[in-house]
This record gives structure tokens, sequence and C-alpha cells, in this order.
């Protein structure tokens, strides 16, 4: 059932900052703009006269691109920074750029940045309302609501799926994200990975961890296939890429010989073809990595109405 809640937060700077109905409100709300995205002119005024900035520390294609877009269709005017065409390159804090940034009278800031708490670290010296759109190893909580929203909408629930998220989960801050989401609305989430790819004591997550692929994709109704995250890795975490494919690559055989029904196939971008997917199954009819793709500027549209909705009172 759904929950109508009044919007309080001025940032979104995690999914483990979020109870329940609060995930539910922004999915909700994201049901709302998917509707208008199929419009022919598929854009709203709702954030008109409001000036949002996209600050990118680290490379991205999918989560800029999807940010800016959702602004857009918002009606919202945007400046988009990186960090190799901004004072960064001259010695300034990451501190000192986004207040000098505010000075000239914006209203959020969406930040991705390679050091875990960037984001929280940025709320507390600015007024402007704050996004995390990836931080270090931490969380990336847009992406898990991208997520959820896409398993919702193709499956009608989340409560009591049996959700699998593969790969490696110890640098992932998608998994991280998408483990507080998932646990908190009620699914059963299985974690499976190599050893050297498991964050100790994830157990009191409430997931339940294998380290055996057939095992993983027994009972799963969701398989969210994780990248390899090789530049947070400070040394090598398995063997080689060939023992990697087999023990924990996805292919159709395996999906073929292991899972007793039909799985959905999740993967945030980007995919390393043949290594965590194989092409058949990523192209596949169960693949809706697309549709994550196409949610993500719903979802995104949601969290930027809803924290400028909190700014205005």
């Amino acid at each position: 059932m759904k929950k109508n809640i009044e919007w309080t937060k001025r940032h979104l700077l995690g999914i483990e900052d979020l109870d329940r109905d609060e995930i539910v409100t922004m999915l909700d709300q994201a049901e709302g703009f998917k509707e208008i995205l199929k419009r022919p002119i598929p854009k709203v005024p709702a954030l008109r006269g409001r000036t949002i900035v996209t600050l990118f520390c680290e490379p991205s294609t999918r989560t800029r691109i999807s940010f800016e877009l959702a602004a857009k269709r918002l009606s919202a005017d945007t400046v988009n920074i990186t960090a190799s065409s901004s004072s960064f390159l001259k010695g300034e804090t990451l501190k000192d750029t986004v207040r000098n940034i505010e000075a000239m009278q914006i209203d959020m800031v969406i930040i991705r940045h390679s050091c875990a708490g960037a984001p929280l670290f940025l709320s507390r010296c600015v007024e402007a309302s704050v996004v995390n759109a990836g931080d270090g190893a931490h969380e990336h909580p847009t992406q898990a609501l991208l997520d959820i929203f896409t398993i919702r909408e193709k499956l009608g629930k989340i409560k009591g799926l049996n959700v699998c998220i593969v790969g490696d989960i110890a640098h992932s801050r998608v998994a991280r994200s998408n483990i507080h989401a998932l646990t908190k609305l009620g699914a059963k989430v299985t974690v499976c990975g190599p050893k050297t790819m498991m964050p100790v004591d994830i157990e009191k997550t409430g997931v339940t961890v294998t380290y055996d692929i057939k095992e993983a994709l027994k009972k799963a109704e969701v398989l969210n296939v994780l990248r390899i995250q090789a530049e947070r890795q400070n040394q090598l975490l398995f063997p080689g890429t060939r023992e990697y494919i087999r023990g924990f690559g996805i292919t159709k055989a395996k999906l073929k010989k292991y899972a007793e029904k039909d799985i959905l196939i999740l993967h945030p971008g980007p995919i390393n073809r043949g290594v965590e997917l194989s092409q058949d199954v990523a192209d596949g009819e169960y693949s809706v990595i697309l549709d994550q793709v196409t949610n993500g500027v719903a979802v995104r549209m949601a969290v930027l109405f809803l924290l400028s909705k909190r700014r205005k009172q």
C-alpha cells in the first residue's frame, strides 16, 4: 500500500539515511515523472528558476547525463563542472570550490567524488541541497532507487523477492545502497562473489552470503550483476579474468543449468561484456539494463523535485 508522507530531508546522502516510507515516496513520485517522459514534449516547469550544479570529480556517463536530463526535464537551469575543468587543478579545496559556486545563488549540488563521505562533508559547508551521485565505495543512492524502481515495475513488488547481488561487493557503492534499500523494503537479499571481494561482517546487514554461483542462482528471482571495481582495489583480488568468468560470470548456460525460474537481470553499467555478463545474457530477453537507464531519469527527477520542494518551505 502506498503511503504519502511530507518530505522533510534537505539532502540525499545515502539510502541508509532513509526509512521505508521515504524510499516508497521517491519511487511513487518517479512513477508520475515516467509518465511525463512519455509525452511528445517531456518537460514540466516544476523547477523553473532553480539552479542545479553537477560536480563530477570521477568519470561518469550514465549518471551525469541522467541527472542533467532530469534537471532539464524539470525546467531547472543547470551548470556542469568536472574536476579537469575546475579550480581543483589549481589546488583549491572542495569546500572553497563549492562555497564560491554557492555564492552565485545556486540551489542544489549533485556531487560524485572518489572519497567516501565527500557529500556529507559538503552538506555541512553549504546551504544548498546536496545529492550524492556516488562517493568512493560508500553509497550510490539514486542507482539503488532506479534499480528498485525497475524491479517493482517489472515484477510488481519488492517484499518477499529473492534478490541476489553478484560480484565485487566489497568495493561497490551500488551494492551497499541496494542492500540498504532492498532489506528495508522486505526483500530477501543474497550476496555472491569471491571471498576476497566480500566485506567483513556483511551478514550484519541482513543478507545471506554465498561463494557458490550455483547456489546463488538456484532461488534467485532478480540478479543484480556488478562490475569489478578495479580502480578501487589496491591489489589483485582474484587469480585472473578467466578464473573470475568461470566462477562468477553470468552466462546463458549457467542460468539454464542452475536457475529454477526465470531471472530478471540488472547491471548498473558500464558492462564488461564477456566478463561479468555474457553477450547473450546482457542483450537477452530477461535483461532490463536499458530499462534501468530509462528509469534513472524519472527517479532522479523525483529526487530533485522532492529536495527542491523541501527547500521552498
